[in-house]
């Protein structure tokens, strides 16, 4: 993996990373619906191979309410993975 790609991972690793916490303990709807409005803009403008690698092919993926949370989870342990692997 070259340094441009771990720069990208590490970018989206920093953001996810921030907003999977508020959103795991955050008691306010309004607030959660903020983190996935912001996320899924983010996923759209991103890296499309990393988006490809996170979403395995799911163009859902972080972009519906009732995965959202579970998805999250599973972006940021896979982000932590690829990071490892460097």
């Amino acid at each position: 993996m070259s340094s441009l790609d771990r720069n990208i991972i590490e970018q989206a690793y920093a953001f996810f990373h921030q907003k999977a916490k508020v959103y795991k303990y955050s008691t306010s709807e309004a607030e959660k619906d903020h983190i996935e409005d912001v996320i899924a803009a983010y996923v759209n403008s991103m890296s499309p191979a990393l988006y490809a690698v996170l979403s395995d092919g799911d163009d859902a993926f972080l972009k519906e309410h009732c995965s959202f949370g579970r998805q999250l989870e599973e972006a940021v342990a896979n982000m932590e993975q690829l990071l490892a692997g460097c």
